[in-house]
């Protein structure tokens, strides 16, 4: 099953386009899991077990493993496993903002698809096509490319302004017009940016878009839908990371996320046409 399918297979049998991001910094994991022989590991399964049928996606942060050398490493590994045997239907994400020129994009593709055997990637088009080319070859995996983010220095580079339309703008027509060959591309656009989001969603039809800045950066849910869904009423996956894995009570957190994303969902007025 192609990624994009598997993900629109997920939203619909658990209503759900809440994206849970084990962001699992090993600094900040709860006491009770840093006595643990693989503590990374632990707290992953605990945040799986508890919030998986709320969540439609799990995005796992690479520099939160590779800060952690070859153990974070193997703990990465053992987390994915443990998600796809648990909860095979639901989309795994890689957040490892690859590019690079060819032979390197082409192992880092390997290293992502096939050893560790993630759904999908985020890249970073700065590079152009040539550098996203090797994951974009693989048909059946999503390709998760950088728009519009959440950072505050984003528009340093985003919003630099072209003849008729800033950087952001012509990103996101390239990958619609030319890279989505395949049509496994999806973009990156910022909840933080309601008004570009909309933007973005003019320009790319009914493509999926990964949506960081809903928790804990704050991001209006209400917004975000009103701008982002697609005319299937899905075509957004809503990622929340410190604000449901932190939380005091991480089920609770997810299943609130969860219910606050489908009451704007089933809001008449967000319907698309």
């Amino acid at each position: 099953m192609k990624a994009l399918d598997k993900y629109n297979a997920r939203v619909d049998a658990a209503r759900s386009l809440l994206c849970i991001g084990l962001d699992s910094d090993i600094g900040m994991l709860p006491a009770a899991f840093s006595a643990d022989e693989s503590p990374q590991l632990a707290f992953n399964r605990s945040i799986i077990d508890a919030t998986a049928q709320y969540a439609a996606a799990f995005k796992f942060n690479m520099a939160f493993y590779e800060a952690n050398g070859a153990d974070g490493w193997r703990q990465l590994a053992a987390s994915l496993q443990y998600l796809r045997q648990t909860q095979p239907d639901i989309l795994t994400i890689c957040d490892a903002k690859r590019a690079d020129i060819g032979n390197t994009s082409a192992a880092y593709a390997r290293s992502i698809f096939d050893e560790l055997g993630f759904d999908a990637v985020t890249l970073n088009p700065y590079l152009g096509r040539d550098a996203l080319q090797p994951f974009l070859d693989y048909e059946g995996k999503a390709c998760i490319i950088l728009c519009r983010t959440s950072n505050p220095g984003s528009a340093e580079i985003q919003n630099l302004r072209l003849p008729d339309r800033p950087l952001w703008q012509l990103v996101a027509e390239m990958v619609v017009a030319d890279w989505n060959e395949n049509g496994n591309c999806m973009l990156v656009a910022a909840a933080t940016n309601p008004e570009n989001m909309a933007h973005i969603r003019s320009i790319v039809g009914d493509m999926t878009l990964l949506v960081p800045g809903v928790g804990a950066q704050g991001a209006d849910v209400n917004a975000v839908l009103r701008a982002g869904l697609n005319s299937a009423g899905r075509g957004l996956i809503i990622n929340s990371s410190r604000g449901v894995i932190f939380a005091d009570d991480p089920r609770t957190a997810a299943a609130s996320l969860r219910d606050a994303i489908n009451a704007c969902r089933d809001d008449a007025s967000l319907q698309t046409v």
